[in-house]
This record gives structure tokens, C-alpha cells and sequence, in this order.
């Protein structure tokens, strides 16, 4: 991902794939979605990822890739068993 720690909108970036790292961390070592994460994918996708297309739409390619990649990997996620 191109440097640039001011820029807001990579930082939106960084911010979405650090959250959503560590969600992906505790699936993969579980082998299943924690109910607290499950909640917190579904409130975000009620909010949106509208700063995230914006922010891919405007910075292009490497960007534009990576949080496609991000957003497959939450779509994954979303997919996954759920421990209650």
C-alpha cells in the first residue's frame, strides 16, 4: 500500500484492515466466528463501507485491489460458524 500516513483516506484503510485483522486472527486460530465479532460485522455492514469505496475509488490501484481484497475477506468471514 502506498506511504502516506496523513492522508485520511489511507488511514481509513489501515483502520478497516486492522480491525478486520484481528477478527480474521481469532476466526483462523478458533476455526469459528466469536459471537462479539459477528455482531460487529453486522453493524458495520448496516453503516456502510461507503469511506472505503471512496477512498479506493480515489487513490486507485494498489489501493483499489487491497480493499477489494479486505471486503472478500469480511464477505468470508460473514460466512463462517458462529460460537455462541
Amino acid at each position: 500500500m502506498p506511504s502516506g500516513e496523513s492522508d485520511p483516506r489511507l488511514q481509513e484503510v489501515a483502520l478497516y484492515s486492522s480491525w478486520l485483522g484481528s477478527i480474521v486472527e481469532s476466526a483462523v486460530a478458533r476455526g469459528e466466528l466469536d459471537a462479539k465479532h459477528e455482531l460487529m460485522l453486522k453493524v458495520r455492514r448496516k453503516e456502510g463501507n461507503q469511506a472505503l469505496f471512496r477512498a479506493s475509488g480515489e487513490l486507485g490501484e494498489p489501493v483499489r485491489s487491497y480493499v477489494a481484497r479486505l471486503l472478500a475477506m469480511e464477505e468470508i468471514l460473514s460466512s463462517l460458524p458462529v460460537r455462541k
